[in-house]
């Protein structure tokens, strides 16, 4: 098996000299600049003492950040690797409080390996997982199905990025031909009733969009090479965005983009599970405290209720599971 990495961004929406970097720039009409996107739950411990738990083979972990770093941290941690946004990021895409940008760019971090996974802050493992998990065969493990593009608020850009996401593949694949090369993974069992969806997609001759699962994504670094190489213009143009936009593309054209040249092993859409505080809360408690997949990723937005009482509440759930700190806490 080769090396498997792991990426984790995080930013510390409290600090004080990152709110008054953020305060200079104005971000412009249509980006996404809620505060939601930036607090922070308290709960990343349970991250690292997931993966310490659960994945204990990972080979190094890179925590990137524009320099934030929780004050429990051990620093020292052998697998631990501090990256800041200037250390692999062009300088004219900084400062930045764009995770798009964040994402794209993450083949140029120094020394990571081909074969890498990234988990946003708000997605923890639950349950051991396995390197077949990820990878299988040097490809990336992954649900692809397609769907529908729906839009249920008009003043969320995430809905524009993804049909952004869609626009570009359909530039440079044909939908007849991909899934003619490469059928078996488009209707493979391991999807359930959801292979479905792709049949019912067949008779549209362009690709609308994916199911996104909100759950750890597996990558290989030639992908966002090859993507740069292709649309490299177009991918500055989003880069230099300082906040998130309708116009952006996100982390999922790499994964649109395994799935058209076929790298990817399909996997079941039942290893995680997706929910949105304050509309989940008791599916929330209940998957963490009884383990019930293997990971999960607890959304926030901004009509979460009482947020203090909501954090006191999943870091209790958290301690039912994984009481015990993990070396890379000191």
């Amino acid at each position: 098996m080769n090396k498997i990495d792991f990426v984790l961004a995080w930013v510390d929406g409290a600090d004080k000299e990152w709110l008054e970097e953020r305060r200079k720039y104005n971000p412009a009409k249509g980006a996404d600049n809620s505060a939601a996107r930036y607090r922070d739950w308290e709960n990343l411990q349970y991250w690292f003492r997931g993966v310490e738990k659960f994945a204990p083979w990972v080979n190094r972990i890179y925590f990137v950040t524009c320099g934030h770093i929780p004050p429990w941290l051990n620093t020292s941690h052998p697998k631990l690797k501090l990256i800041r946004h200037s250390d692999y990021m062009k300088p004219e895409y900084l400062p930045t409080f764009n995770i798009n940008s964040i994402e794209l760019n993450f083949h140029r971090i120094p020394e990571l390996s081909e074969q890498f996974v990234y988990f946003n802050d708000d997605m923890f493992l639950l349950k051991s997982v396995k390197e077949e998990d990820f990878f299988k065969d040097g490809l990336p493990r992954d649900c692809c199905i397609e769907t529908a593009l729906v839009q249920d608020d008009i003043r969320n850009p995430f809905a524009s990025m993804l049909m952004n996401d869609a626009a570009l593949i359909n530039m440079h694949y044909s939908k007849r031909e991909v899934i003619k090369k490469h059928w078996k993974k488009w209707f493979n069992p391991s999807y359930g009733k959801m292979a479905l969806r792709n049949l019912l997609m067949l008779p549209y001759r362009d690709f609308s969009s994916f199911k996104y699962t909100h759950l750890p994504s597996a990558f290989l670094k030639s992908t966002y090479e090859q993507l740069w190489d292709e649309e490299g213009s177009f991918l500055d143009e989003v880069c230099r965005n300082r906040f998130r936009t309708s116009f952006d593309v996100n982390q999922y054209v790499l994964k649109y983009w395994q799935y058209m040249e076929g790298k990817f092993v399909p996997q079941s859409p039942k290893i995680g599970k997706f929910y949105t505080i304050g509309l989940h809360d008791e599916q929330i408690h209940s998957a963490i405290r009884k383990q019930q997949c293997q990971m999960i990723c607890i959304n926030d937005t901004a009509d979460v209720g009482d947020f203090e009482k909501q954090k006191k509440r999943i870091i209790q759930s958290f301690e039912s599971i994984l009481p015990k700190k993990s070396s890379f806490e000191l």
